[in-house]
């Protein structure tokens, strides 16, 4: 894990920079909000700053927040007391008092349960909360580092995270950037994961060849690091570069079509970074399509954004946010009617 870690900032100026915080941060106890897509390394980061600090001695306990059904989440973090609920039978420790002295990891914070929410806000905001079906105040110390899948801004929009909560969390704000935006680090994340696994399943496999790793530096990897991991796995395990090979070749033939349907030229010399893919495109295209939705309606309620909001099946703070995502304001101005 050390030497994991140690490679996530390795050969990366964007990485350096980030790592050159972490330090700071491991010296206080402040709250950190790490935010990036999914495969970037969050996680290694958040571990970093744990194993950076005076509390490295200390749990370091994660919970995935996206994971655990909302009816279980509050008893898996605060605990509960003897006979909370059904089947109680005795005192259970949370999460939170588990880790008493260390860390906690809230994986895809955005996820939490709005009903847990103003727990969660309390013990950050006075260092205590009570267990499930308790009415005493436990004391704790522990250190609260979340990650997010770039996603909490629109969970706020919608109603579904507290503003409080975000303000109170987003005291210090590290956002780890994609894989092909690192493509120096590529490479050396390909071979480690090769030794790696070579290692760990006694294979007698030949070396990454150098077409296979040129391979890797175009393709744009949108499951960044976990997604190359599991690529050179299956190179070791199976031991047949060449389809492998094929198959990447093809993801990659892909991506030029994609970029040739959207406009967006594709040059041998190009940077990785400017390889599309089709979850993104998908993606653009929905918020297109999304985009033309609302338009439209606000036109046939005369921009009144409640009766719009009525029509479309949302929230009117989740209405205000696209609004200002897709800049629809200007027609607002000149139509304001809110009825």
């Amino acid at each position: 894990m050390k030497e994991m870690i140690e490679l996530i900032y390795s050969n990366s100026p964007k990485m350096n920079r980030i790592k050159s915080i972490v330090d700071e941060v491991a010296k206080t106890n402040l709250t950190v909000l790490i935010k990036g897509e999914s495969g970037t390394g969050k996680e290694l980061v958040a571990q970093d700053i744990h194993l950076s600090s005076h509390r490295r001695g200390k749990p370091f306990i994660r919970v995935n927040c996206a994971a655990i059904p909302a009816s279980l989440l509050e008893s898996e973090l605060f605990g509960f007391e003897k006979g909370a609920f059904t089947g109680a039978n005795q005192k259970k420790p949370g999460k939170f008092e588990m880790a008493h002295g260390g860390t906690v990891l809230l994986n895809d914070i955005e996820e939490m349960d709005l009903a847990v929410q103003p727990k969660l806000l309390h013990l950050l905001q006075d260092g205590t909360f009570s267990r499930l079906g308790g009415q005493s105040e436990v004391p704790v110390d522990v250190r609260v580092v979340v990650t997010s899948k770039n996603h909490i801004d629109q969970s706020m929009a919608e109603g579904r995270f507290r503003e409080d909560l975000f303000f109170r969390i987003n005291v210090i704000n590290l956002t780890l950037p994609p894989l092909r935006e690192r493509v120096e680090q590529i490479v050396p994340f390909a071979r480690y994961f090769f030794e790696h696994y070579r290692k760990r399943y006694g294979k007698v496999v030949s070396p990454l060849s150098a077409e296979l790793l040129g391979a890797f530096q175009v393709y744009c990897w949108p499951g960044n690091i976990r997604e190359l991991e599991n690529f050179v796995k299956r190179v070791v395990l199976l031991g047949d570069e060449k389809s492998l090979l094929q198959s990447l070749y093809e993801k990659i033939e892909v991506q030029k079509q994609v970029q040739g349907e959207t406009g967006v030229s594709l040059k041998e010399t190009d940077p990785p970074r400017w390889v599309f893919n089709l979850k993104e495109v998908g993606k653009k295209a929905a918020e297109q399509a999304e985009r033309e939705l609302i338009e439209s309606t606000l036109q046939q309620t005369r921009w009144n954004r409640k009766e719009a909001a009525r029509l479309l099946r949302t929230s009117y703070k989740a209405l205000h946010y696209k609004i200002q995502k897709y800049h629809l304001n200007d027609g607002i101005v000149n139509h304001e009617n809110e009825g």
